[in-house]
């Protein structure tokens, strides 16, 4: 006997449009103390990812400091990193209001399917930002910053001293001294600048220095804007990237690809993984080697979950539930 469709739920478009601009009211809602709290921590955040190009800089033997050319680039900056960090905490909060939209004119199912898929994409969005930060930026801001310096230039002449010309000395530190008098003067060679005690303010020293540049063509001084952008743009290139398996998990379930066919066709999706490595990165062989490697055992994490969770058994097909296709009026 065919399963009964029941308790079908029934709202005339206006309601519907009605419900649509609460939940959009509810997001907001939720949004704005997110954002304040954005604002709040938004110089800390920022610094925190221009970590791995300050490091890269010290590691390469290069001054550790980046440079601003306009009078808003540092707010915009600033603006930026917390708006978007207001957009990923406040995500899953958007998410559920969507999904309260929604829910109610769907099957139970067809909710099955968005309980496993919602939690998968988000541990892989996370996935992916630990493995921006920890892994894919610190090698390539390290290749980078290598290769601009491996420029070769002219030796510079050295010639004997001038009689009666005696050379001043200065003291390479690690670290800078801990009360140092005004007037002082040394090397930090961690930070690679030459600093100077110029006051004592408040029983406190005030230093200042200059980076000092080492014999090279070029000299690199980034941007904060161009930074900023490059760890966000890489951000969300992997955040997309690091969806493969709900690709993968939504193309089976529609029944467009089996896993024998996935399993078939393993070096042509290899090639895939190798041209979306180029088409989301710089296209250096390293940024693109990086990316491809992770999405190829993201697909083949893909087809190992296609072939434990068929439609079938997330649908709860398998246990004979009279009821699977029922959808309660949850409004």
């Amino acid at each position: 006997m065919p399963r009964q469709e029941t308790d079908i739920a029934v709202m005339p478009f206006g309601d519907h449009l009605e419900e649509l601009r609460r939940r959009m009211i509810l997001a907001l809602l939720g949004v704005a103390p997110i954002l304040v709290v954005a604002l709040l921590v938004g110089r800390r955040v920022l610094a925190f990812l221009l970590g791995p190009i300050e490091a890269a800089l010290s590691s390469g033997g290069q001054p550790a400091a980046l440079q601003v050319t306009g009078v808003f680039e540092m707010f915009s900056a600033y603006l930026k990193v917390s708006i978007v960090m207001t957009i990923l905490i406040g995500a899953p909060w958007i998410i559920y209001q969507l999904w309260k939209f929604v829910a109610p004119g769907l099957y139970r199912h067809e909710r099955r399917f968005a309980y496993l898929l919602a939690p998968l994409s988000g541990v892989l969005t996370v996935l992916s930002g630990l493995f921006l930060y920890y892994v894919m930026l610190p090698v390539i801001l390290a290749f980078f910053v290598l290769f601009n310096a491996s420029l070769p230039v002219s030796p510079v002449a050295a010639a004997p001293l001038p009689e009666g010309v005696t050379l001043a000395s200065v003291p390479v530190l690690a670290a800078d001294p801990e009360s140092p008098p005004v007037g002082s003067v040394w090397f930090n060679s961690t930070l690679g600048q030459l600093r100077a005690c110029v006051e004592v303010r408040d029983g406190a020293p005030v230093v200042k220095g200059t980076a000092m540049i080492g014999h090279a063509l070029v000299a690199q001084q980034y941007r904060v804007a161009d930074c900023v952008g490059i760890v966000l743009g890489f951000a969300l290139a992997l955040a997309v990237a690091f969806q493969m398996p709900v690709v993968v998990l939504l193309l089976g379930w529609a029944g467009l690809v089996t896993p024998e066919f996935l399993s078939k066709y393993r070096r042509h999706a290899a090639l895939v993984c190798a041209v979306l490595g180029a088409v989301l990165t710089p296209a250096d062989p390293l940024s693109m080697v990086l990316l491809a490697g992770p999405l190829y055992v993201l697909y083949e994490f893909g087809l190992v979950l296609l072939r434990l969770l068929p439609a079938s058994r997330v649908a709860g097909e398998s246990a004979g539930d009279d009821d699977v296709y029922a959808r309660p009026d949850d409004r």
